[in-house]
């Protein structure tokens, strides 16, 4: 493949326990539903995508009822999360405790608060300053404040 034929980043694509508290949490991080459908035939009865008002990228979020591949398996009654190949969702921001507490008032769950690490390299040591939170639906989602590596 030609590796310029990729421009850029489109979409993440959430498959939401409860679709409308995970739509109104995406708000409250500067996203807005710019288009919504069904698929009947994928069982597909809410699906939505999201545009973040700022940067321009986009969230995809759909019903739990959704037939679509997955990464991983359904997890089980009474299991809290189940790995899989997907780690976590990272934003960029300007300020990583007031994206961190702005998630939890709109119902995140503390994974880590406010952190900075050193992630040395032989040529240089980067330093970043991230928390992460897991969403009400259940993604792990890291806001990470502006660095270039």
């Amino acid at each position: 493949m030609n590796q310029d034929n990729i421009i850029g980043f489109h979409h993440f694509a959430i498959k939401a326990q409860d679709f409308d508290a995970t739509v109104q949490f995406y708000t409250t991080l500067g996203f807005e539903t710019v288009h919504h459908w069904a698929l009947p035939d994928f069982q597909l009865e809410r699906c939505c995508m999201m545009r973040h008002r700022h940067f321009g990228s986009h969230i995809e979020i759909c019903d739990s009822k959704a037939n679509f591949p997955t990464q991983g398996r359904k997890k089980l009654p009474n299991e809290d999360y189940v790995e899989n190949a997907i780690m976590h969702l990272c934003f960029t921001v300007k300020d990583a405790r007031l994206a961190y507490h702005t998630a939890i008032q709109n119902g995140a769950t503390a994974l880590s608060e406010v952190t900075t690490l050193n992630l040395p390299n032989t040529d240089k040591s980067t330093t970043v300053t991230n928390a992460l939170v897991y969403s009400p639906n259940g993604e792990v989602i890291e806001f990470l404040e502006q660095v270039t590596f």
